[in-house]
């Protein structure tokens, strides 16, 4: 810089040179006017608690009790212990689809909030608008943004809580969702979803749900795979041992077998668990079974037998080596 033009700068009062510099940081500001306008359209449904406080600085921030800051805004994450109930249920009901399909993320994730308090405090006057909502809901869990994908997270646990096996013909899009995020690097996301299975695997029952969950054990993804061994695993015992002879100790045993080969640990794991459920259950018959019986029909003898006559070869010795392991442990 010439000496002319440091003289001439050093000769700018101060006030002046302050007042330049202001106006350059004012066009990297966010327009605090705007901010307040979309925020009054969103604070428009007032009947609805909000998660999103007033903004401070032009900032919105989603209030709850452990979250994370994304951006300008701070998301937390409700338990469902917390949620308050909802002071307009009518006008809450009439806004909630639109909430749910706005191109707005904040006022996406106070709409899978809501529909977790309806689930929670009004299972009956969402009944009508469930399979919409449930798509809505579906879409959410496909959002790259976090908190909107941990949001309808939640939300699924909730809704499988509130409506158990009325959602069952609704379930392949949220399921196939929730499998996919249980399988994620985000940890935070990962959890959610494998909670939210659990709680898929409570509230729904082993009849409607192990249909639904067979398909996904075949799936290309070994991910996907082993999430949905451990839901099946963790379903069959709540069919009880009478629901397991119901459903055919035949069928679980072949899918069990198909798991023991499998790529990732989590899928053997579920098949062993499974497979010692399985035994257990086929033990406690066979030994109330009538001697006559077992002789006319020799696969009703022993455990061995029975995986013999109903396995190939190999699939057999697989079985049978994990179930004798097992065994022997518990005798040592």
């Amino acid at each position: 810089m010439s000496e002319s033009a440091l003289k001439d700068l050093n000769t700018i009062p101060p006030t002046e040179r302050k007042s330049e510099s202001s106006s350059k940081a004012s066009l990297t500001k966010p327009p605090v006017d705007n901010a307040n306008e979309n925020l009054e359209e969103w604070q428009k449904k007032k009947s609805c608690p909000t998660l999103v406080s007033p903004p401070v600085n032009g900032n919105q921030t989603v209030s709850v009790s452990s979250g994370v800051e994304i951006g300008n805004a701070e998301v937390e994450y409700i338990e469902s212990e917390n949620l308050s109930d909802l002071e307009d249920i009518g006008t809450c009901l009439k806004n909630l689809l639109s909430g749910l399909d706005s191109k707005d993320w904040v006022m996406v994730c106070d709409a899978l909030n809501n529909v977790r308090r309806l689930s929670l405090f009004h299972k009956e006057a969402m009944l009508d608008m469930l399979g919409d909502v449930i798509t809505f809901v579906a879409k959410s869990l496909k959002s790259p943004r976090s908190a909107v994908c941990k949001t309808a997270i939640m939300t699924s646990a909730d809704i499988f809580s509130a409506y158990n096996d009325l959602i069952i013909d609704s379930l392949d899009p949220l399921l196939v969702q929730l499998l996919l995020k249980s399988s994620q690097d985000k940890r935070f996301v990962c959890e959610a979803a494998e909670k939210a299975l659990i709680a898929m695997t409570i509230w729904i029952s082993p009849v409607a749900l192990l249909p639904k969950l067979q398909p996904y054990l075949k799936n290309r993804n070994p991910r996907i795979r082993a999430k949905a061994a451990m839901c099946f695993s963790r379903s069959v015992p709540r069919l009880g041992a009478e629901g397991i002879k119901t459903y055919g100790i035949d069928k679980l045993i072949q899918v069990a077998a198909s798991q023991l080969s499998d790529q990732l640990p989590e899928s053997r794991e579920a098949a062993r668990t499974l497979l010692l459920e399985l035994q257990n259950v086929y033990e406690k018959f066979h030994d109330l079974m009538p001697a006559a019986t077992v002789s006319e029909q020799p696969e009703m003898g022993s455990w061995e037998n029975f995986c013999q006559s109903k396995l190939s070869p190999l699939s057999a010795q697989a079985v049978l080596r994990v179930t004798n392991i097992a065994r022997e442990g518990l005798v040592s």
